[in-house]
């Protein structure tokens, strides 16, 4: 058998109130719950969304550990892979070269990191395959002096696939004339847009042969890219793999050179977290408001149960079932929208544009021009129980007042 207190406080749910009011009260109480539900579960799954989108963009560029020698030159380079790859988590090493240059195509000059790499290795490591708008990694080829160019760089230097360029290394030649940079044409043969700018708009990939020469490595390079099985694993591999290289060398993960924008992602992540729980705090605490006036209202039914050997922890068992019920129907149907929402905003944000003619994300300003969306069972959970603690709560008082009615105060004028 149910205890009576849950059969009461059940009844009071749904009986017809005398006073209208009071079930308005309720009803805009629940109907808070579930927008600030709706709201979070939303919001945390567009921006979980838009960081896995990042992220997977930045690693189309980025190696998960990348080993860099001292003075960005690594001379033994293949026993460092080596050694590298006989951590269990490495799946993959790739070589490279990276310095600074000026590429030139007519009046038009920019700066750029050039990145010498073996199209071969590279696409085991790094996704930039996927993300070529023309040509492919393998028309690389030692040489040739061929250059693949990020779209936005090669958009300001208004090159296309065939053009010539010039690349100024900084290293230069020392002549009778004094110090000339050493000056090099590449053919443009292929170029890549990632979605995202700092990478679109500077940098460059040449074979990992020429770059060699042209900053007169010899067979040394700036070091070695890996690939692991699991990315977020990459701090901890990070950590493991500087006891097992011996060479001099700097380890990083890609959380490391990319450390601010994450920070700053996470941090918001947390704030809107706690701006959006003040919505479900103040629809939670309207039930205080309410239960108050039910108190009020229920004083003579309060008095009679008194009489009839309810004690006073039974009556607050009454009206906190009464606030719960309201809490957990809103936290309910919170949920179930908020979910349905962000399952579905890829097909619901299109219908809003195309409804009423607007565009939310331009391509032209933002990385994504499309509404991400990941809804995690962690967010789901954790609202949930935030939910359900700040109903709880908020029936505590009203609770206690009830249980401290006087009977016979109540019942005189009754």
């Amino acid at each position: 058998m149910y205890p009576y207190e849950l059969f009461v406080g059940l009844r009071y749910t749904r009986a017809k109130r005398r006073n209208h009011f009071i079930s308005f009260i309720s009803l805009l109480s629940m109907l808070g719950i579930t927008l600030g539900i709706w709201a979070l579960i939303v919001v945390l799954s567009v921006m979980n969304g838009f960081q896995h989108e990042i992220r997977t963009r930045i690693l189309s560029v980025v190696s998960h550990v990348q080993i860099t020698g001292a003075d960005n030159t690594l001379p033994n380079w293949p026993a460092v892979a080596e050694q590298a790859s006989k951590h269990p988590e490495v799946v993959a090493t790739a070589p490279y070269v990276q310095a600074q240059g000026l590429l030139s195509y007519g009046d038009n000059v920019r700066g750029a990191i050039i990145r010498g790499i073996q199209p071969e290795q590279e696409r085991n490591v790094a996704d930039i395959e996927s993300h070529m708008k023309s040509g492919t990694l393998t028309d690389l080829k030692a040489g040739q002096f061929g250059i693949i160019l990020g779209a936005e760089l090669a958009r300001a230097l208004r090159v296309m696939r065939g053009d010539k360029v010039v690349l100024i290394a900084p290293r230069g030649q020392v002549t009778p004339a004094g110090i000339v940079p050493r000056l090099k044409q590449f053919t443009v043969v292929g170029i890549f847009e990632v979605g995202h700018y700092e990478y679109d708009s500077g940098l460059a990939l040449i074979d990992l042969a020429d770059a060699q020469k042209l900053y007169q490595l010899a067979d040394a390079v700036s070091g070695v890219r890996l690939k692991i099985r699991d990315l977020l694993q990459a701090p901890r591999v990070a950590h493991e793999l500087s006891r097992m290289i011996s060479a001099d060398a700097y380890i990083s993960d890609w959380t490391q050179q990319n450390a601010n924008f994450f920070r700053a992602v996470e941090i918001e992540k947390r704030m809107m977290f706690l701006i959006l729980t003040l919505i479900v705090a103040v629809a939670a605490f309207n039930i205080v408001s309410t239960l108050v006036m039910v108190v009020t209202d229920k004083q003579s039914d309060v008095a009679i149960l008194r009489t009839l050997g309810a004690s006073p922890r039974s009556i607050m068992k009454i009206f906190i079932v009464q606030g719960t019920i309201i809490g957990t129907v809103g936290t309910i149907l919170g949920i179930v929208i908020g979910v349905i929402t962000a399952i579905n905003i890829d097909v619901i944000v299109p219908f809003i544009e195309h409804t009423f003619n607007v565009q939310f994300l331009s391509r032209e300003v933002y990385y994504i021009s499309e509404l991400p969306s990941e809804l995690q069972l962690g967010d789901v959970t954790a609202i949930a129980l935030m939910s359900f603690v700040l109903t709880i709560l908020a029936t505590l008082y009203p609770s206690f007042r009830a249980s401290r009615i006087n009977p016979a105060e109540a019942l005189r004028y009754e």
